[in-house]
């Protein structure tokens, strides 16, 4: 042993299971793509998750109120799955943990928020609401959020919006570099301060002493010229809107929804498809795990209350539906048979 002391022992210490565990927490809690969850695009599109499933026709159930629909369907956008405590209501839970049985949860231990601190609990899986979206077959008990599927697109939104933002702070925005005459120290300093509190921004004034004492003349090809970045060149606008594009069409919105030019048409087609190809499987999953431990049959209808509300359309679909009733009476069609065809084009409920 030394006179200093005993040496020092180095580790190497490999990636292990405490620091997977660890690594994987902390994306869990923040998502790959950071602070994307903060912009205006990603909160639209949870918006209008939370919107679809708050008009939702519920069925079967008293458990699903609104609140609880607007709680689950944020959850859904940003986290990937929603878990709720049954009781005589169902209480949000925030952290969780489980154990499974062929890739099923068995058994949960559950947190539940309160404002002097959380309570946890270990409950049965039937004691717990457990919706997930995005689930692979690798985890099938876990959901992903649209953010963590499109984490590339995500984070690439979030430079844009965070270059952007850096640079109308720090950047020059409107200051000039202004050629005068090069005069007395004072006289410069003061006209320095005369343009700073005139405009509010650091304006430069180049002399011209140096360039008169080479023998050229100053005056030529002096121009007044701008310090304000050219942000064009940088394709910032095209980078931005693809961006944009990619997350609402992640979150299944139609990028045209949120376009200055778009029109009615487009506007009601972009609820529809909202609402049939996005929100209503979605709402077929929650009834689907509602029916299997509430106990008894639910179902949720986006579709209906989320339609487009097109009157002349909807008043051309109500004659030819009167019309096409008459003709099948007319025929001596049987009821059955009318009840396949209105099944056929989705009219049977």
């Amino acid at each position: 042993m030394s006179k200093s002391g005993p040496a020092p022992e180095t580790r190497s210490i490999a990636t292990g299971y405490t620091a997977d565990l660890i690594a994987a927490r902390a994306e869990w809690l923040s998502g790959r793509s950071n602070m994307a969850e903060l912009t205006a695009t990603v909160q639209s599109c949870v918006s209008l998750w939370e919107s679809g499933f708050v008009l939702a026709d519920v069925v079967g159930t008293d458990m699903l109120d609104r609140r609880t629909l607007a709680m689950l369907a944020r959850a859904l956008a940003l986290r990937g799955e929603a878990v709720f405590l049954i009781r005589d209501k169902l209480l949000p839970v925030t952290d969780w943990d489980m154990k499974t049985l062929h890739g099923e949860p068995t058994a949960y231990r559950v947190s539940v928020s309160e404002i002097g601190g959380g309570t946890s609990q270990t409950v049965l899986a039937a004691e717990v609401l457990h919706i997930r979206i995005g689930s692979s077959p690798v985890t099938p008990w876990a959901g992903t959020a649209p953010l963590h599927r499109a984490s590339l697109s995500a984070e690439l939104l979030q430079e844009v919006e965070t270059a952007l933002r850096d640079v109308y702070r720090d950047a020059p925005l409107g200051s000039q570099i202004i050629p005068l005459p090069e005069g007395s120290s004072d006289d410069m300093a003061a006209m320095r301060r005369s343009f700073r509190g005139a405009r509010g921004a650091a304006l430069v004034i180049e002399g011209v002493a140096q360039a008169t004492a080479a023998g050229m003349n100053p005056q030529l090809g002096q121009r007044v010229e701008g310090l304000t970045p050219d942000l064009q060149r940088a394709m910032t606008a095209e980078t931005l809107q693809a961006a944009r594009d990619a997350i609402l069409m992640s979150y299944g919105v139609l990028p045209g929804l949120l376009n200055r030019a778009t029109t009615g048409p487009l506007v009601r087609e972009a609820q529809r498809h909202l609402a049939q190809l996005v929100l209503q499987p979605l709402a077929l999953i929650v009834a689907e795990e509602a029916t299997a431990k509430l106990g008894q049959p639910v179902t949720l209808d986006v579709v209906r209350p989320m339609q487009a509300y097109d009157h002349g359309g909807k008043a051309r679909a109500f004659g030819a539906m009167l019309q096409a009733m008459v003709q099948a009476k007319e025929a001596g069609l049987d009821d059955a048979t009318v009840k396949d065809a209105l099944s056929f084009v989705d009219w049977a409920d």
